[in-house]
């Protein structure tokens, strides 16, 4: 496999990937799809992909047909490709594409890929033509890679009864990165400054280089004041950056439905009748704006793991979080520079609606690639959910819960139960409310290694240290962190 530059950080598995697929041996041209959201860092991935293997790099604008085709040719010619003539049509420039690659397989990129189908919506049935029976990808190394992104468009280049559907030997995601390899990206080594730095830029590459301008809180002292000299600065591109998010998928026509979606969402209205109401539409009206946020990746559906047929949303953006619960509301004050007076008011509601749900989802990614060793067997399905009890009258709430893979003919196991809190000590009634649940549910699955655990941002409670046993975890923030 070539070797990944030093200068791209992590994607060991994303190189791994497309190493692999550009190096292919067979015969016949061979189609991969890149996606993910803006900012991830798939422009840079894709140019040191083409510069460590000799492949072609072509970067789509938003341009006409014509100017398109122009500048694709110009592209090729720098790169060392002869065109014998100027390209008219992208039947001549997919057929000069195929023949270009020689005896070896070489990597081709086309980047910002809905650019051109935006302009020319023939161009992927025409790139399957010639991938087919009897199209000049027959006798071609080219190892062509669409790249994009904006969600929509390239999650439907290769749905349903779409021309590419079943063409594609590599589909891959470039997603942000995972909770530890921000800490690691933006150089944090503690737990709790990187909890709270995650809840406001996430895994997004960029917004440790170009946003902020490398700019990293020096220790939890500073963290105050880099909120202050970043994302609540107008100055700053992160400032805006949420509401862009949105403008950049082209689906998406009436922002302000969708921002009040999104607020819904980040105001603790998760359910689809929540949402709604909180906006002042039916639920009806509500589930397209759901969908096309969903395909858009800027929010999850996520089944409640007790009971059927009800699902959660959450937002899959913190930025967009931290937006809606902190600076939308105080806009015209943050726009007015107020910062410092908005974020002491708003400091208490970025702890509860923003801090407290996405130290959750931090402790679910958390059991998701947990070992073995943990709760007892491998991971299957890690989720929430709400378990009802009748006797109570009450429902307990499930942070984390931990599912065993599914084995046919047996009850599904549970192999674990967990609360999360971010600024609470956990002690023994956390333990007890998550024993209740557990029986509870031993009607429905196998509960009989079923392991309790908490997860704490503050700490634990002697009684519940001194409870601990084989089926109690208790999971603390350098837990969390440890590799």
């Amino acid at each position: 496999m070539t070797a990944k530059p030093d200068h791209v950080f992590d994607r060991d598995r994303e190189w791994a990937g497309l190493t692999s697929f550009t190096q292919n041996p067979h015969p016949g041209a061979m189609l991969g799809v890149v996606s993910g959201r803006r900012r991830q860092g798939k422009s840079l991935l894709m140019e040191a992909l083409t510069s460590a293997t000799g492949g072609l790099y072509f970067p789509a604008l938003e341009q006409t047909e014509a100017i398109t085709l122009r500048s694709f040719t110009a592209s090729l010619i720098r790169q060392g490709i002869a065109v014998s003539q100027p390209l008219r049509s992208w039947e001549d420039a997919i057929s000069l594409l195929f023949s270009a690659t020689g005896d070896h397989p070489r990597a081709i990129v086309i980047d910002e890929f809905p650019f051109l189908v935006k302009a020319s919506p023939s161009l992927p049935s025409i790139i399957q033509r010639e991938l087919g029976p009897g199209g000049s990808g027959a006798g071609s190394r080219a190892r062509l890679i669409l790249c994009g992104s904006a969600m929509t468009v390239m999650g439907q280049l290769l749905a349903g009864q779409a021309p590419l559907r079943g063409r594609a030997s590599l589909e891959l995601l470039v997603r942000p990165f995972g909770y530890r390899e921000a800490a690691a990206f933006w150089g944090v080594s503690d737990p709790q400054l990187a909890v709270l730095l995650h809840a406001i830029a996430g895994g997004t590459p960029a917004y440790r280089r170009e946003f902020v301008a490398f700019d990293t809180p020096a220790d939890l002292a500073d963290f105050d004041a880099w909120v202050l000299r970043t994302v609540l600065n107008p100055q700053r591109p992160l400032f805006r950056e949420a509401r862009y998010l949105l403008a950049e998928e082209p689906d998406i026509r009436d922002p302000a439905l969708y921002h009040s979606v999104l607020a819904a969402i980040a105001s603790g209205n998760s359910t689809n009748g929540s949402i709604a109401s909180y906006v002042g539409r039916k639920s009806a009206e509500i589930t397209h704006p759901l969908t096309v946020l969903e395909d858009s990746a800027l929010i999850a559906r996520q089944p409640d793991m007790f009971r059927a047929g009800r699902a959660v949303y959450r937002t899959t953006e913190p930025l967009i979080t931290f937006y809606e619960a902190i600076m939308q509301p105080d806009w015209y004050r943050l726009e007015s520079g107020q910062a410092d007076a908005v974020w002491r008011d708003q400091r208490p509601t970025f702890f509860s609606r923003v801090v407290g749900p996405h130290f959750e989802d931090i402790c679910r990614r958390f059991a998701e690639n947990a070992a073995p060793g943990v709760f007892g067997g491998i991971p299957g399905e890690v989720g929430q959910g709400v378990v009802n009890d009748a006797a109570n009258r009450s429902q307990i709430e499930i942070d984390v819960a931990v599912r065993g893979p599914r084995e046919p003919g047996r009850p599904p196991r549970l192999l674990s139960l967990g609360e999360a809190k971010w600024g609470e000590a956990m002690g023994t009634r956390h333990l007890a409310r998550l024993a209740r649940a557990r029986d509870l549910l031993s009607d429905r699955f196998d509960t009989s290694d079923c392991v309790l655990a908490c997860y704490s941002g503050k700490g634990f409670d002697h009684d519940v240290l001194a409870a601990h046993d084989s089926r109690v975890a208790l999971i603390g923030l350098a837990d969390l962190y440890r590799p």
